[in-house]
């Protein structure tokens, strides 16, 4: 094939659009090596699509709907699993307590059944500390209530008991313990039953189990609404959205997260009607989110859409188009990102002292952005770079502002580690209980506190005084 030939194929390749009928048969009559080519790579794609069916899917499906059969297998381990060479060894701790002590000592020697020697020396005798789990039983306790008349309130009145709620039967910490299982580590009903009627001997039904969580979720409902307010009023918040399933249907599951709050909210909507429920007026500080459309109405002070997506839009766009213009302006657009990036991670770095570079950086995304292209591709990421010029660089200016919703998409993947367990929520009612323990569970685990014995105790103060105690604040003594 000559040289003409071979970049006329290339430049068809590059097109990634389809040859019409006619344009087949002219170059089959007049250029008929250039058509051989173009079937042969063209088949060589479709075989590549066919050993990577995740490709056709669109890039807005959730990583969580596409079957593992078909996700391209990982890459192999980079590195080793343990610590690096001469990096000093990590045991268990020895406990601190002993709970009891027992001796043992053979008999006979247990290869020949010969008697021993017995030996008094310093190496004759070792420790070994055992760690296990108690076999254990429900603890059941009666309690006397005594009732007395109050002749000032012309009523009787007893002591409440604050071991369990109102009306119940089950206690605090197998409510609140069955609840972290589900809705902190993702165990199915299933599995929470199995452990509690087979291993702890504590009869549960699943209607049971499940009418216990939804009664929790009311109870901490203010909890709920008070992380959304303090998420709300946030320096930088992070925000960020995946697929959900109640009953069949498709709902979205909303993060917005900050440095020590978490709240999920899973909706039926993925766009300005659920942002309306959350941000009930004006944003005044930083949303950090990716480039979905919704994100845009939300009104903030500040904006910094993730610089991340746009690098991996750069690499997924060229690994399947390589045409000129589109290389030379990947390239320049990936090293502008670049230049930014390393400019904030400067130790020097104040948005004073670097001003005059920052204001070089916007106007080499403006001449990216307003510049005139033919290849598709580059004037498609032109136009996003154009839309969003004032909200690609926020983060050189607040010291606080990250670059990339990083943060959003890891708090986020605790909530889909638990939906590819659990598949979803089989009602309204529950995906709302799903919602508040969630994020109740997750915000204790981020504040450095115990879930448990947190709820246990302000389930036990709600039960004494009719009032559940503030959502604790960050545990800065663990931080």
């Amino acid at each position: 094939m000559s040289l003409t030939a071979f970049r006329q194929a290339q430049e068809l390749l590059a097109q990634g659009q389809p040859l019409t009928e006619d344009q087949v048969r002219v170059l089959i009559q007049e250029t008929p090596e250039v058509a051989v080519y173009l079937i042969l790579e063209q088949s060589k794609r479709i075989q590549e699509l066919e050993s990577h069916p995740a490709q056709i899917l669109s890039s807005s499906t959730p990583s969580g709907m596409i079957p593992p059969f078909q996700k391209p297998q990982a890459s192999g381990r980079k590195k080793k699993p343990g610590r690096p060479p001469g990096h000093p060894g990590v045991q268990r701790e020895k406990p601190t307590r002993i709970d009891r002590k027992e001796t043992h000592r053979l008999g006979r020697c247990p290869d020949c059944g010969g008697r021993l020697q017995k030996c008094n020396g310093d190496h004759s005798v070792r420790t070994r500390i055992i760690e296990e789990i108690p076999q254990t039983q429900p603890e059941i306790t009666e309690h006397t209530i005594h009732r007395d008349y109050c002749p000032a309130c012309r009523k009787f009145v007893e002591p409440p008991v604050p071991d369990a709620l109102p009306k119940a039967s089950i206690g605090h910490r197998a409510l609140t313990l069955s609840a972290y299982w589900h809705y902190g580590l993702g165990l199915t009903g299933r599995q929470i039953l199995d452990v509690l009627n087979h291993h702890f001997q504590f009869p549960l039904s699943a209607g049971g189990l499940t009418a216990m969580w939804h009664r929790l979720a009311e109870l901490v409902r203010s909890w709920y609404e008070q992380l959304a307010r303090e998420a709300q009023q946030a320096a930088v918040l992070h925000a960020d959205e995946t697929g959900w399933r109640v009953n069949g249907t498709t709902h979205w599951l909303w993060c917005f997260t900050t440095d020590r709050t978490t709240f999920y909210m899973i909706d039926r909507n993925r766009g300005d009607p659920a942002l309306k429920k959350f941000f009930h007026e004006t944003f005044a500080g930083t949303l950090v989110s990716d480039f979905w459309a919704a994100y845009d109405h939300v009104a903030c002070s500040r904006h910094q859409y993730c610089l991340a997506h746009l690098l991996r839009e750069l690499e997924k766009v060229e690994r399947r188009h390589a045409s000129e213009e589109w290389q030379a302006f990947s390239k320049k657009t990936r090293r502008l990102f670049h230049d930014a990036l390393r400019l904030r991670a400067r130790e020097d770095f104040t948005p004073e002292r670097y001003a005059s570079r920052i204001r070089r950086l916007y106007e080499r995304l403006l001449d990216l952005a307003l510049a005139e292209y033919a290849d598709r591709e580059a004037r498609r990421l032109a136009k996003r770079l154009h839309k969003y010029w004032e909200e690609l660089f926020t983060f050189l200016e607040p010291p606080e502002v990250p670059a990339t919703n990083n943060h959003g998409e890891r708090e986020i993947r605790f909530a889909v580690l638990i939906r590819k367990i659990i598949y979803g929520n089989r009602s309204d009612r529950g995906a709302f209980t799903q919602s508040i323990l969630m994020t109740i569970f997750r915000t204790l685990q981020r504040r450095g506190y115990n879930p448990i014995e947190t709820l246990v105790s302000a389930l036990r103060t709600y039960v004494s005084t009719g009032q559940l105690p503030p959502f604790p604040p960050p545990n800065t003594s663990d931080q």
